[in-house]
């Protein structure tokens, strides 16, 4: 989920926490606790410092240690502290203690916000990095963020309620149910291609798509190959769209219905030609980073020529209509005696990586 919508949804859930301030006792504002609760839900963002140590450094620790359900309590501690410093609560006598729900709760929004994704949450990082993902909802959804900007705009209007910050998260919540209802039902549709066409399916998966929560790439995968269809499982007619209509339309345009979805196959290591090296890269240890982070990969691009031996991937994750640029594609390159060396496609060609 995007580092704007993890933000509204924790001042959302700050307001719902927030109490009337005691006159007996002195506590946090309600603008306090908003602040806390926004600021604890962008804090696991702060992961992003990584891409400026490499690129496999990102790879490895996005939505690791910061988004940790067991590094949770350590965290929501320092934010805690961190408002307890500012300066009118500290003058009033505010300690940490009173920030450290909403800290708590704040951080596991924003864990929760990207569990729903299916780009992959290591919440038991350090000590596992298995990445966890419901794959309900695309990473940026307009409608979500546009019910938690109502919830708050609701809040600002009736300040004394906090009736308007419990609807808008429940209203957060039951678009989310939308989104899953749409992944079980392309789930469905693919179950049933594999079935219909007789394939012994190794695993049945369905991956998000802008614009609908019934937009979808159902995926097949029969241990060699890839199935896969762009769908909206609603739909009963194309959806037509120009270069005028809106980018919401463009977008949703490409997702046929499913009685009229374009089934595509992709070969996991491509055609007998390259097969042999895509399998080497693959398989090889330089290329365990990919292994661990890709979940439906494909060749994406190979060469064996007399001075190089290249192979690249691509993950079906991230190939959406209408989209140019695939992101998350990485490869190998054996050069002479010197073993294989890592490099990413860029908008600017192959970029070669650092080493370890």
């Amino acid at each position: 989920m995007d580092t704007l919508t993890h933000a509204l949804s924790g001042a959302l859930l700050g307001r719902l926490i927030a109490r009337a301030p005691d006159p007996v006792r002195p506590g946090p504002r309600v603008w306090h606790m908003v602040v806390a609760g926004a600021a604890a839900a962008t804090f696991p963002d702060l992961d992003f410092v990584l891409g400026y140590v490499s690129d496999l450094a990102y790879l490895r620790g996005h939505r690791g240690v910061t988004h940790s359900v067991l590094m949770l309590p350590l965290w929501a501690g320092l934010i805690a502290w961190l408002m307890s410093r500012m300066p009118k609560l500290r003058a009033s006598g505010v300690d940490w203690r009173a920030f450290y729900a909403v800290a708590c709760a704040g951080l596991a929004i924003h864990i929760a916000g990207d569990l729903i994704t299916q780009f992959g949450t290591m919440i038991l990082a350090p000590l596992s990095d298995r990445r966890f993902g419901f794959g309900t909802t695309f990473i940026i959804d307009l409608p979500l963020t546009g019910a938690l900007v109502a919830g708050l705009l609701a809040s600002a209007l009736w300040r004394r309620s906090r009736v308007p910050a419990a609807v808008g998260l429940l209203a957060t919540c039951a678009w989310i149910g939308v989104g899953a209802l749409g992944r079980s039902e392309a789930i469905d549709v693919a179950r049933d291609y594999a079935a219909a066409q007789g394939i012994a399916a190794v695993s049945i998966d369905a991956a998000p798509r802008p614009a609908s929560p019934f937009n979808w790439t159902a995926i097949v995968f029969d241990g060699e190959r890839y199935h896969f269809a762009h769908i909206n499982t609603r739909r009963t007619e194309l959806l037509a769209a120009g270069p005028d209509d809106s980018f919401i339309r463009r977008f949703s345009a490409p997702y046929r219905p499913v009685s009229m979805a374009q089934w595509q196959v992709r070969e996991r290591f491509g055609e007998d030609g390259m097969r042999e090296l895509a399998r080497a890269v693959w398989s090889a240890e330089d290329f365990a980073f990919y292994r661990w982070f890709s979940m439906f990969p494909v060749l994406d691009h190979a060469e064996n020529s007399g001075s190089a031996r290249c192979a690249s991937f691509r993950d079906l994750r991230f190939e959406i209509p209408g989209r140019e640029a695939t992101l998350f594609r990485y490869g190998l390159c054996s050069v002479g005696d010197a073993g294989w060396k890592r490099f990413k496609w860029t908008s600017d060609g192959r970029r070669w990586l650092s080493p370890d």
